[in-house]
C-alpha cells in the first residue's frame, strides 16, 4: 500500500500540468467522439497534458480534433488511454481520408500519448504524418539528459516508463525548455514554474512545419 501511495504521488508531482481550470475525470474516457473533419488541408490533432480536458488543452491554432483521455491518471494507464483514443480518431479519419496529412501535437503527458503513439504505429499507418512534442517526458537524451520518467520507470509504468527515438520515419520536433520533465539535467528546481510557462508560442500549430524534423533545446536548434 505505501509503494502504490508513493508511486501516485511521484506520478501527479512530475507530470502534471498546472491546469487551473481544468479538472481532470476518468469520465474523461467519454470523449467527444467527433465525426471525421474534411479532407481538405492538414488534420491537425493535439493531446493535452496532465488533468487537462479535451476543450482546455492549451492548444491553439487551426485544429481538428482535440484528444480526450483519462489525463488524471500521470501513469502508463492513463498514456495507454490516450494512445488508443488518438489511433481510433487518426484512423478513422485517413479511412475517410487517405491522401490528407495528419500533424500530431503533445504536450507533457500528452507528448507522452503522441511518442508511443508514433512508436507503435509509424510501421502501419502509411506515412504522411509529422509530431510536435512540447515537454515529452519519453525524451532520450541529447542534447541534455533523458525525461524526467526515467529514474521513475517502475513506478509510472509501461508505456509512460523508459525514452526512446522510435519514430521511424515520421518526422518529430521535440521542444525542450529548461524543464525537468524533459530533461533530468534541468533539476527538479525548474519545476513546476518553467514546465508551465516556458512554452507558450509553441501550443499554437499553425507555427510549426507539416514536416519538422528536429529539436529544440533550451532555446538553440539541434538537428537528430
Amino acid at each position: 500500500m505505501r509503494r502504490g501511495r508513493i508511486a501516485a504521488a511521484l506520478a501527479a508531482l512530475l507530470l502534471t500540468s498546472g491546469l487551473s481550470l481544468a479538472q481532470g475525470s476518468t469520465a474523461q474516457a467519454a470523449i467527444a467522439r467527433a465525426a471525421t473533419a474534411p479532407c481538405e488541408g492538414t488534420y491537425t490533432i493535439v493531446v493535452g497534458g496532465t488533468w487537462s480536458r479535451w476543450d482546455n488543452d492549451r492548444f491553439t491554432g487551426n485544429i481538428q480534433q482535440h484528444v480526450g483521455y483519462m489525463s488524471d491518471i500521470p501513469t502508463g494507464l492513463g498514456v495507454r488511454s490516450g494512445v488508443n483514443e488518438l489511433n481510433r480518431l487518426v484512423r478513422e479519419q485517413r479511412a475517410a481520408c487517405p491522401g490528407q496529412h495528419v500533424k500530431m501535437g503533445g504536450y507533457s503527458l500528452g507528448a507522452a500519448v503522441v511518442h508511443v503513439w508514433i512508436s507503435e504505429n509509424w510501421q502501419t499507418f502509411g506515412g504522411n504524418v509529422n509530431a510536435i512534442l512540447l515537454a515529452d517526458p519519453k525524451r532520450q537524451g541529447g542534447p541534455g539528459t533523458n525525461g524526467s520518467t526515467s529514474p521513475w520507470g517502475p513506478l509510472v509504468g509501461f508505456p509512460l516508463a523508459g525514452t526512446d527515438r522510435n519514430f521511424g520515419n515520421v518526422p518529430v520536433k521535440s521542444i525542450c525548455y529548461w524543464d525537468y520533465i524533459c530533461d533530468e539535467s534541468a533539476g527538479i528546481g525548474t519545476y513546476p514554474k518553467n514546465h508551465n510557462d516556458n512554452y507558450w508560442p509553441d501550443f499554437n500549430m499553425d507555427h510549426h512545419n507539416d514536416d519538422a524534423n528536429e529539436q529544440w533545446y533550451n532555446g538553440a536548434w539541434y538537428p537528430w
